[in-house]
């Protein structure tokens, strides 16, 4: 953690400054295992192949309830955050943003999106329709040779800058993942060499960033015993 710049805001853009976004990397980090318990929101915009912007925000989880070990990680504190606005404040900014961009990416995104999920159920909001990308399963089908695919590792292999777990900086890392691994192309375009297959979360429905690796693995397990086959 470098000084104090875990702590630093700022605000998002106008709609008008990244018009064209192709994807919004998001990052969260929580006051506690709770995945509702947001206390950092970092985004970063990808305008034209590049990471034009970052934004930053504080928020007041809901309970206000902090764990040590998290505040460790990421060194925001409950006398932090106090007076800030809690997540539907910010999620009424940020929604005309996603509705602008088509794609959403995180590095990791299971913890991501369901931190994004409980924070909606908590507060009986309805997201709109999102497809995302995973950036840990891009590195791995990209640079399969890496020791792993965490963050620090990757951009640390990619010679990025990383003030890890400011969440800014985790956003903009996992947006120039994207971006590397893609080599001037665009994302969608490269889903099929990269045998990946974008997440989605709409009302109710989610469906996991898969590659195609899970897939098989899920038709395995949900393969229909022998016995029960010759009668379908």
């Amino acid at each position: 953690m470098q000084g104090e710049t875990h702590l630093r805001q700022i605000a998002l853009p106008a709609l008008a400054e990244i018009a064209g976004a192709s994807a919004i990397a998001l990052d969260f980090e929580t006051a506690s295992p709770s995945p509702g318990s947001i206390c950092s929101i970092g985004l970063a915009w990808i305008v034209a192949g590049r990471v034009a912007r970052v934004a930053h925000r504080l928020v007041r989880p809901h309970d206000m309830r902090f764990d040590r070990g998290f505040i460790a990680i990421h060194g925001i504190e409950p006398r932090h955050v106090e007076d800030e606005p809690e997540f539907p404040a910010l999620w009424e900014e940020w929604l005309p943003h996603l509705q602008a961009t088509p794609l959403l990416l995180a590095h990791n995104a299971p913890f991501d999106i369901g931190v994004l999920r409980a924070a909606l159920r908590h507060y009986r909001l309805t997201p709109p329709r999102l497809e995302f990308l995973c950036t840990v399963k891009i590195a791995r089908a990209a640079w399969p040779e890496m020791p792993n695919h965490k963050l620090a590792t990757v951009a640390a292999q990619l010679g990025l800058d990383l003030n890890h777990h400011a969440a800014d900086s985790d956003a903009a890392a996992c947006a120039n993942i994207a971006l590397l691994a893609a080599r001037g192309e665009a994302l969608p375009a490269m889903l099929p060499r990269w045998g990946l297959r974008a997440g989605r979360l709409e009302g109710d429905y989610y469906e996991a960033c898969s590659s195609a690796r899970d897939r098989q693995a899920s038709f395995r397990r949900h393969r229909l015993p022998p016995w029960l086959r010759g009668g379908v």
